[in-house]
This record gives structure tokens, C-alpha cells and sequence, in this order.
């Protein structure tokens, strides 16, 4: 079967990322291991949270920012361009009608033509996270599991 065929298997999935998120207080603080590395997430206190940690929101604008940050990066080493630093600026914006949008302004440090800034401002539209946030990338809901009989007593 040719990849065209419609009867063709759908290609599998690979997973190239995990994470758990954990709430187990009464308060707003969650526990977020990501791979083998310990986050949090709270809300600021205006809204009954602790402010102990970003927000959901704030990780969300950390996870674009990180990765634009070291795509290009990436992107500029390949080519062997002077790119010397990159500094993303984000903000999440409500606006009327619970219209809510992402602005991002790129800052390219280093010795850069406009033709080559203009490349790494292209790529930027086309991170992972980007892309993801963008394309409305599908949550796909999973059965729930029951904890070990241990845990649940």
C-alpha cells in the first residue's frame, strides 16, 4: 500500500514529551514533573492562589518563549551565523468578548544582516510550541486509571 491509499495503517505515534501534573491540596499549587524535572503552577493570590509559582498561562508563554529562543539558536549555529543571544518578550492579552491573543516580540543579538533576521524571524513562526499553539494541536482524552489499591485506601 501506497502512503496515498486510503486503506493504508495511519502512522503511529511517537511520544517525544510527558508530563504529570498533580493537585493534591485545597489550595491552587500543582506538583508538575516534566520528564525527570520537578515544576509548578499556581494562580496569584487575586484569585485565591498562593503565588508561589507561574501560571498555567505564564508557563504556557515560558514554553513558547524557551522554545523560539533555542530554535533559533539551533537554527543559527547550522548556518554558523553570529547570533549571540536571543531574548523573546511574550504576553497573554484579554480582550473584548473573552478574545484573548499572544504577542511576541524577538529581540536577535549578534552581528546579523536584515536578510538573515529576517530568516530567523520566519522561523520563528515555525517552532514546535508555535505550531502547536497555533494549529490548536487536539487533546486526546485517555481512559482514567484507578491509582494501586495501596494508594486509594
Amino acid at each position: 500500500m501506497s502512503p496515498t491509499d486510503p486503506a493504508a495503517p495511519a502512522p503511529a505515534y511517537v511520544r517525544s514529551a510527558a508530563a504529570v501534573a498533580t493537585s493534591t491540596g485545597a489550595d491552587y499549587r500543582v506538583g508538575i514533573r516534566a520528564g525527570r524535572h520537578p515544576l509548578a503552577a499556581d494562580e496569584p493570590e487575586s484569585v485565591g492562589g498562593a503565588d508561589t509559582a507561574p501560571t498555567p498561562i505564564g508557563l504556557l508563554l515560558s514554553a513558547l518563549g524557551s522554545c523560539t529562543a533555542i530554535t533559533l539558536r539551533m537554527y543559527a549555529q547550522r548556518k554558523q551565523w553570529p547570533l549571540d543571544g536571543v531574548r523573546v518578550h511574550l504576553a497573554y492579552e484579554k480582550g473584548p468578548d473573552h478574545a484573548a491573543r499572544i504577542t511576541r516580540r524577538i529581540e536577535l543579538m549578534g552581528n546579523l544582516d536584515d536578510t538573515r533576521r529576517a530568516r530567523l524571524l520566519e522561523i520563528a513562526d515555525r517552532t514546535p510550541v508555535t505550531r502547536a499553539v497555533r494549529g490548536g494541536t487536539p487533546i486526546v482524552p485517555e481512559p482514567a486509571r484507578l491509582p494501586p489499591a495501596a494508594e486509594r485506601a
